[in-house]
Formats: structure tokens, sequence, C-alpha cells
């Protein structure tokens, strides 16, 4: 399990999904000029020299967190290639939505204000950078399963 590469490119995507939990999305200002970080998490605003959170996303997060798990699942099922490729789907597809739900989500704190490159954080990379993953880890398993198919030929 552990020697596949799928395994590391797999946990990857664990980890890049659990880093959208560090990393805003989004970095503005306030019409009053205070900076606002956007996470998964909810809104943080400095107000009075500390960061305090203003709005919580408890839907967001709790979607975050089982999508950072699914990758982690594909990777226990190593040895059910076929399922282990139908998650691998399952989890680009949902990583897919959770972007444009996260797009949503930004769009309905910011309202009708103008974003520029400064704007973005990393976050907005990761979810990306989770799909490239995944797609790697299926190139692994669909490498495995043609080699298993033809030490199968071979007996």
């Amino acid at each position: 399990m552990i020697q596949r590469i799928q395994t590391v490119w797999l946990f990857l995507a664990s980890l890049i999904i659990f880093g959208l939990f560090l990393f805003p999305f989004l970095q503005i200002l306030n019409a009053s000029g205070t900076p606002k970080a956007i996470k998964v998490t909810g809104v943080y605003e400095n107000i009075g020299g500390q960061v305090v959170q203003t709005q919580g996303f408890t839907a967001l997060t709790i979607t975050t967190v089982i999508l950072g798990l699914i990758p982690l699942a594909a990777i226990a099922m190593y040895r059910e290639r076929k399922r282990q490729i139908a998650i691998c789907y399952i989890a680009i597809v949902a990583i897919i939505g959770f972007s444009f739900w996260m797009v949503q989500t930004a769009k309905s704190v910011i309202g009708d204000m103008q974003l520029e490159f400064q704007n973005y954080g990393i976050g907005v990379i990761l979810p990306s950078l989770a799909i490239l993953f995944v797609i790697l880890a299926l190139r692994g398993i669909r490498h495995d399963e043609r080699l298993i198919k033809s030490a199968d030929r071979l007996r």
C-alpha cells in the first residue's frame, strides 16, 4: 500500500484539501479599511488589533473535512482497484463542485466589490492542485491495473 506512488498522490491531495483550513482563499479590505480574510471556516476580520471570526461557514467546514477524507478512503481501498478508481472520480467531481460552492460563498460575502489579483489567496489554487494529485493517482492505479491484467494473461 505505501510502496505505490498513487498512495503518495492521494495523501498529498488530502493534505492539500486540509490546507484550506490554514490558507484564506480571499483577502479584501472592508469599506472601513480593515482587512478581511475569507477561509473555509469563515470570515476573519482584524478588529482592535486581534483577528476575530465575524461569520462562520459550518457547512463549508464540514464539507471540507469530508472532502479531505475521500482520498484517504481511496488509499485504504488499495486491493479493490476498480472501486479505488471510482472513488477518485467521485473525489474529482466533489472537488469541482466544492470549488464552485467556495466561489458562491465568497460572492455572497464580498457583494459587488471588484476583485484584483492581489485579493486572491493561496486557498484559490489548492482545489486545483488536489484535482491534479488525484489525476496523477488515477494514472498510477490504471498502471497497476494494466500490470495485473498482463500478469494474469501470462498465467
